[in-house]
């Protein structure tokens, strides 16, 4: 049997006929998801992060976004602390069932993939010490859950978001990532 490509098996999951798995265009999902998730984008510099509660299934609500800025001229392991504080904030702040992150991208140079890797592990350590499942997406992944489009821009995802989440204006960008991601969770079948 031939192998299908990407938009063969679109045409697929729109008509019906796709593998089984919950559709992971937004509207057609067939996920359950109840509860609030925490979306994080990590990066040293701009940490994303969006609380999402699903208090009905497919049914997100913004409860809270921002992004960690850091100046160039703090040093990583401030840099870390920062990132790890900000998210225990929001796990004190919240009743956060699920926290989900970003993957890292394929990155050619090594000590980018370093430091991307040091934010990521800051912010999964603070779900860890309050025993929280963490679950992560790679990116086209979830620009594909959320926009329906795995190459989409930034821009378009925030515009998504803006309309999934009934905004008048837009997010920033990493916020929009992390909204983007913990809808991705709750879209594509998320578990608690």
């Amino acid at each position: 049997m031939a192998r299908k490509n990407a938009r063969q098996l679109w045409k697929a999951k729109l008509e019906g006929k796709g593998s089984g798995k919950p559709s992971s265009i937004p509207g057609l999902a067939k996920a359950k998801f109840v509860g609030t998730i925490l979306g994080i984008d990590p990066s040293l510099r701009g940490t994303g992060l969006a609380v999402v509660e699903f208090s009905r299934p497919n049914t997100p609500n913004l409860l809270q976004s921002e992004t960690i800025r850091i100046k160039p001229r703090v040093s990583m392991p401030e840099c870390l602390g920062e990132i790890n504080r900000a998210v225990s904030r929001i796990l004190d702040t919240h009743k956060i069932d699920v926290v989900v992150l970003e993957q890292t991208i394929y990155v050619q140079n090594f000590q980018t993939a370093q430091v991307l890797g040091a934010a990521r592990g800051a912010a999964i350590a603070a779900a860890a010490v309050k025993d929280l499942p963490v679950f992560e997406y790679p990116p086209l992944r979830v620009k594909q859950a959320v926009v329906g489009v795995g190459r989409a821009s930034k821009i378009q995802v925030a515009k998504t978001i803006r309309s999934l989440m009934g905004h008048s204006a837009l997010l920033q960008l990493d916020e929009s990532d992390a909204a983007a991601v913990a809808i991705c969770h709750a879209f594509t079948g998320g578990e608690v």
